[in-house]
């Protein structure tokens, strides 16, 4: 079992199995786990109900969807309170662009990640987008230059 006596090695299988290939069949994922299909289904479906699974995604090639530009933009509100956190976060969570937004700690506030064509979208976003936002104090834009490492599994 693991620490929190949840999940056994089995379910940990399953979970690194799906990471890897979501769309893998219940008969190809009994196999690999060494479990018949209808167990699998039964810990697939509680994995899911218990929230492990959140859901099931399509990872896209953002360079051949002409999104290759990735921004880190560090955001300082002008002022934290609950009140004007929460607004910036119903803003953000609005904006299609934001396709990732962590609160952090440090001498920003919030990191967002944005994915763009071109670095002059960024800055009509920049302009057009963040710059409607009144809560905000400063931004810091960080641009990727080359991904070194993407995995977007977790180590289990």
């Amino acid at each position: 079992m693991t620490p929190d006596n949840r999940l056994d090695e089995t379910d940990l299988k399953i979970l690194r199995t799906l990471q890897d290939n979501a769309r893998i069949t219940t008969k190809e994922l009994a196999a690999k786990v060494n479990l018949s299909t209808t167990p699998v289904f039964e810990r697939l479906k509680r994995l899911e109900r218990e929230g492990y699974i959140k859901k099931y995604v399509a990872i896209l090639d953002a360079e051949k969807l002409n999104q290759g530009f990735l921004v880190f933009c560090s955001v300082k509100l002008k002022q934290m309170s609950r009140d004007v956190a929460n607004d910036f976060v119903k803003v953000i969570q609005n904006v299609p662009q934001v396709t990732a937004c962590y609160n952090v700690a440090g001498e920003f506030d919030y990191l967002l990640t944005i994915n763009a064509p071109n670095m002059r979208y960024y800055n009509d976003f920049v302009i057009n987008t963040l710059g409607t936002i009144e809560s905000i104090g400063s931004i810091l834009s960080t641009f990727v230059m080359k991904e070194i490492k993407q995995n977007h599994g977790f180590y289990l």
